[in-house]
């Protein structure tokens, strides 16, 4: 029986999925395949941003930079704290319906894993390793959306618990690695992927405890 040879390069991009947590869970993606004769750099990448990603993005860090900076202020930082919290929310929830507007249904495909690495989306067609693919993910239950630029570095067969929640046209699993990306993206969808796990976790135990109730 052969064995398949994997490429240095390829293996090095396959260690980078896997040196972020990442955590199953589904979410729509806009896939489209990128030229090979395509620019890649950074700068290109970021010319190319889309509007709506960049102004979410800056609002975020306005927001967070506004409460780091009243932590200092004694007894009043807590309420004015947890208005500044509130008035976010609020604008998490605007910035949410906006990104919203970008999911294409012409370019959507079925996220099934996601972290600070790559992704895993599910498809019925044929994409080869290499591919470079320009990426928007959309985890619109935390009001997010991130746009980058990933590599296609392995083809996988679904899992059949995988498989039961996607259409039954997707035959295969696709893991996808970052190649641009900003890194406040990237720390958001880290702090997505343990939000996730958090509340998988906390489902999981209530679950138990209905169970032991019975």
């Amino acid at each position: 029986m052969s064995t398949q040879i994997i490429p240095p390069d390829l293996q090095t991009k396959l260690q980078q999925f896997d040196e972020f947590f990442s955590i199953e869970h589904q979410f729509n993606i806009n896939l489209t395949p990128i030229a090979a004769h395509q620019a890649s750099s950074f700068d290109a990448f970021m010319a190319g941003m889309p509007l709506p990603f960049k102004m979410a993005s800056d609002m975020v860090s306005i927001d967070q930079a506004a409460i780091r900076s009243i932590q200092g202020l004694g007894a009043v930082a807590s309420q004015l704290s947890d208005f500044l919290n509130h008035q976010a929310h609020k604008i998490d929830l605007l910035v949410g319906y906006i990104l919203s507007q970008q999911d294409e249904p012409a370019m959507r495909y079925q996220g099934i894993r996601f972290g600070g690495g790559g992704v895993i989306f599910t498809s019925a067609q044929t994409l080869a390793v290499g591919q470079r693919l320009e990426m928007k993910i959309f985890l619109l239950e935390e009001n997010c959306a991130v746009y980058c630029i990933g590599e296609l570095v392995e083809v996988m067969p679904l899992e059949n618990d995988v498989a039961e929640h996607t259409t039954q046209q997707a035959e295969q699993a696709y893991k996808v690695v970052f190649e641009h990306i900003r890194e406040e993206d990237q720390e958001t969808l880290v702090r997505h992927s343990l939000h996730q796990q958090s509340k998988q976790l906390q489902a999981l135990a209530q679950k138990r405890r209905e169970q032991n109730k019975g």
